[in-house]
């Protein structure tokens, strides 16, 4: 398979064309060809970006021989069936979170990569915001000390109040959808990746408006969450404890607390994703209080202002590529996204009997 001039494949047209194509190309990856269900949106996203080649199935694209890697962009519940036939044709795979619906289908796909040569990784690619790589870089340094709690709050909402809103797969459980899916699988694997494996995990679920319109404009119900709480208890020692909510008008965004023996770390955002120039609060035990420290410039190497999103996600990209040219995968990757299926499965498992589930 060639390294050299990779050509890339992506399956998906929503994210992908407003930040993971742009992002390869600026990368000098190929684009080779670009999958949608819908072959209009395909035509169009390959006139957009000068790709070459447009499908409305995904197994077309991947047949192709000039495609050594495919991104998945799609809904949940498509990422098994294209990460499995990407394995099974031999191109290594980038996969966006959730990785997929269940722990039993992200061990299927960790196993059927680990037999392969292929380099596998998970679109987490907020590890890379300046915030949150600053955070790891800080707690490796010993800043902290020994980690004790980490409070994460997340609320966000529509300031004129939430009212029935249209019925998509976001909002049907079974499809993957919910906010503890799209948006709390990114904290637990910033968590993970702060903190170590999760031995034990509490949560709850909640749908609070379940009202939807479907396309004919009839009533229906929403099956997937829109608010969820958990608790993690790590096998280094600790807790962390988030609280999420998409129905939350005014809410405000995101807070990130993180205290131990040596220190706090706080980290704060006005919206749901880490925003690029986001900066870290600090204080060591007996110092007079939290203060803004200086972000090193090697956090943030370079601009990319179409999308707060995007210069993390180049950086990723950096990092899948180098992984392909030394036969490895990277973190996050196909093990990285099974130990957060576990920890996600854990939660609504928790939710359904009352009680924590310990982890294996």
């Amino acid at each position: 398979m060639r390294t050299a001039n990779m050509g890339i494949g992506v399956v998906g047209v929503g994210f992908g064309t407003v930040v993971q194509i742009p992002g390869f190309q600026d990368e000098g990856i190929e684009v080779v060809a670009v999958c949608s269900r819908r072959i209009a949106r395909a035509q169009k996203a390959a006139e957009d970006f000068n790709i070459p080649y447009y499908f409305d199935d995904y197994r077309e694209l991947i047949a192709r021989d000039d495609v050594d890697a495919v991104s998945i962009v799609t809904p949940p519940a498509l990422h098994y069936p294209i990460a499995m036939a990407a394995l099974k044709a031999g191109k290594h795979v980038l996969c966006e979170k959730p990785f997929a619906l269940n722990a039993m289908q992200a061990f299927d796909l960790h196993k059927a990569a680990r037999e392969t040569d292929c380099t596998v990784m998970i679109t987490h690619e907020f590890r890379w915001s300046p915030q949150r790589a600053y955070i790891k870089s800080l707690i490796e340094e010993g800043y902290l000390g020994k980690m004790k709690l980490a409070s994460i709050r997340l609320f966000f909402g529509p300031s004129e109040g939430v009212r029935p809103r249209p019925a998509t797969w976001a909002l049907d459980a079974s499809q993957g959808g919910g906010v503890l899916f799209a948006l709390g699988s990114h904290y637990i694997d910033a968590l993970r990746h702060w903190f170590g494996e999760v031995s034990s995990v509490e949560g709850h679920v909640w749908t609070h408006y379940p009202e939807r319109v479907d396309e004919s404009e009839m009533e229906t119900q929403a099956s997937a969450d829109d608010t969820f709480t958990f608790t993690l208890e790590f096998q280094d020692g600790g807790f962390a404890t988030m609280h999420g909510s998409s129905v939350a008008p005014h809410g405000g965004g995101a807070r990130i607390d993180l205290f131990g023996t040596d220190g706090t770390l706080v980290a704060l955002q006005p919206g749901v994703n880490p925003p690029p120039d986001g900066g870290v609060l600090g204080a060591r035990v007996g110092s007079a209080g939290l203060q803004e420290l200086v972000m090193p410039g090697k956090f943030c190497p370079f601009e990319d202002q179409r999308d707060g999103r995007s210069m993390p996600f180049r950086l990723l990209v950096r990092e899948f590529v180098a992984g392909i040219e030394s036969g490895i995968s990277p973190s996050p990757n196909f093990y990285d996204g099974w130990k957060t299926q576990q920890i996600l499965d854990g939660i609504l498992e928790s939710s359904r009997k009352g009680e924590a589930v310990k982890l294996n």
